[in-house]
């Protein structure tokens, strides 16, 4: 059974400061300004050998923009579906109007609540925590998620009010290889082109806040659906601006937790507003996914809302912008409606399989032998001997005579593409200097 822990609260009293501790590194990105923290984000945890999922929800506000209603709904969603909650309070400054209407909504399942008094960095503060008595949960849990003071202590109380583990006698345990491989697909782009709300699309429900507000997504979060393809772990990333355009801290570990979402996928969904195009900035992300090592699908997003004028210039765009990226499979779609997202899944499963494709030795030198006469190395470099060292993407290992140029391994590349037929999948190259 997956155990669920919410962390909920108002902003700003330490939930995500909080998660990052208990799971041991910097997993949620965490700022000292109300806001930061939008979406449900799910991290794995355990505690005296028992694992859990820790799912960081966004401050509780009311009387705010639809923006923060949405947040809120995110968090009474992660309370359905926890097994327990954490609800934190900042006890240096005691209980508030937004923390009473948490309380309320909480007191149904008292039972499976701990109040998280935080930011009790002393003892000289721990009698504030007593106040919190009032918000009738039961005792709080005086703990600094900042400094670690007090956090095994309520890890050990969390544990103790988890339900037991349902295991049948004759269970057996099974080896991790048989479960099947999660394949990991992240959805980037510009800030505002749709990502969230295709994400959302994509899984069912309404896991990430989508608001018509650049930014709303601040941190990478993910979710795994079952398909007739085996589990997919769609991941939804914040919106990726040019370095120079981050002038915050927030923005700043947005970016980061982008790029090694990125660097961790299989394949990426680079989702590009066709009402405004192809812009530099749609191609330097392109290039950057190219350069991680995962095939990229081109998602045209918005096309219900384009002219003819405008759908010719956004495909031609594509051709000229994004020719780097090969035969990637290029589909319009749009998000908020659901039209034609139903083909990103044979798109998706091209791309897996040519992703994972093993090439038989002996036609991988056909093509290397083939690629030499029609266009040999210069100074006499020379392919002894290839074959297929990995998949996930295809790793082929060269055996040489001498150093090979990058502009010649370049062209090999292309020609073992297009001649195996691996489509828009990256293929890594790795050269081994072998006496003749």
């Amino acid at each position: 059974m997956n155990l669920v822990v919410a962390i909920v609260g108002r902003p700003n009293v330490g939930k995500s400061t909080l998660l990052n501790r208990i799971v041991g590194r910097r997993e949620a990105i965490v700022e000292e300004r109300p806001g930061v923290t939008r979406d449900r984000k799910e991290v794995a945890a355990s505690w005296r050998g028992r694992p859990f999922t820790l799912v960081d929800t966004g401050g509780w506000l009311t009387g705010g923009d639809s923006l923060d209603e949405q947040v809120s709904r995110q968090s009474e969603k992660a309370i359905a579906d926890a097994h327990a909650v954490l609800f934190v309070v900042d006890a240096t400054v005691g209980v508030t109007e937004d923390d009473d209407r948490v309380a309320a909504l909480l007191r149904g399942r008292a039972d499976t609540v701990i109040v998280v008094a935080n930011k009790v960095d002393d003892r000289v503060h721990e009698a504030a925590s007593w106040e919190l008595l009032k918000l009738g949960l039961g005792d709080p849990a005086s703990v600094s998620a900042l400094h670690g003071r007090g956090t095994g202590d309520l890890l050990d109380r969390l544990v103790d009010l988890l339900p037991a583990e349902d295991v049948p006698d004759d269970a057996e345990p099974s080896a991790e290889d048989d479960a099947p491989r999660v394949l990991g697909v992240s959805i980037v782009g510009r800030p505002n082109v749709g990502k969230s709300t295709l994400f959302n699309r994509l899984i069912g429900e309404e896991r990430a806040v989508v608001h018509d507000r650049p930014g709303t997504t601040r941190d990478s979060i993910d979710t795994v659906v079952e398909t007739g393809h085996g589990p997919v772990r769609f991941i939804d990333t914040a919106g990726m601006r040019r370095k120079a355009r981050i002038d915050e801290n927030t923005e700043y570990y947005s970016l980061v937790r982008a790029l090694k979402s990125v660097d961790t996928s299989d394949v990426a969904l680079l989702v590009i507003d066709a009402t405004i195009g192809v812009t530099h900035q749609d191609q330097r992300l392109a290039e950057r996914v190219d350069a991680a090592g995962c095939p990229i699908v081109v998602l045209l997003n918005k096309w219900d809302l384009c002219d003819t004028e405008q759908r010719g210039d956004v495909t031609e765009q594509v051709g000229q912008r994004l020719h780097f990226v090969g035969d990637a499979p290029v589909l319009r779609i749009s998000a908020l409606t659901g039209k034609n997202v139903g083909l990103l899944w044979p798109a998706l499963a091209e791309s897996i399989e040519h992703y994972r494709t093993r090439i038989p030795t002996r036609r991988v030198n056909d093509v290397v032998r083939a690629a030499q006469v029609e266009h040999p190395a210069p100074a006499g470099a020379r392919i002894l001997y290839a074959t297929q060292g990995a998949t996930d993407p295809p790793t082929f290992t060269l055996f040489a005579n001498r150093e090979v140029p990058r502009t010649w391994l370049r062209y090999l590349e292309r020609r073992l593409r297009d001649d195996l037929g691996l489509g828009s999948t990256p293929i890594k190259l790795r050269v081994r200097r072998r006496s003749e």
